[in-house]
């Protein structure tokens, strides 16, 4: 899991978004309003909505086109329910939040990290 995830505010463009997850490195960002979230974005997404030809991504707000139904998880949530319902729905990512807020955000890179560390330390011979 990333801890301290970096977020972005529903008022900034998808230029903005795109700068943001380009130098970062990342490839998701959940979207905050008042430090509450309301959605998620990827470069996924992104990349989708620059390929048509009328949209003006330096206009466009990530309110206009971000997914509102975020898969979130708590920080005790196990972690192979989380894989489980990642896997099975095909989510790219899970939303760590505690109290409402967000804490961290766990990716299937993630997941294949937690799986490496565990072939290779608990079930190596």
């Amino acid at each position: 899991m990333t801890s301290s995830p970096h977020s972005i505010g529903k008022e900034q463009s998808i230029q903005k978004a795109d700068e943001m997850m380009r130098k970062l490195g990342i490839r998701h960002l959940p979207i905050l309003e008042g430090g509450k979230l309301i959605g998620l974005v990827s470069d996924r997404d992104i990349k989708m909505i620059e390929g048509f030809k009328d949209v003006d991504a330096k206009k466009l707000k990530l309110a206009d086109m971000s997914i509102t139904d975020v898969f979130t998880v708590s920080p005790s949530t196990p972690l192979d329910e989380v894989c489980a319902t990642m896997a099975e729905n095909k989510y790219g990512s899970a939303v760590v939040m505690d109290n409402e807020h967000l804490v961290g955000i766990f990716t299937w890179v993630d997941a294949l990290r937690a799986m490496t560390d565990l072939l290779n330390t608990r079930l190596k011979k």
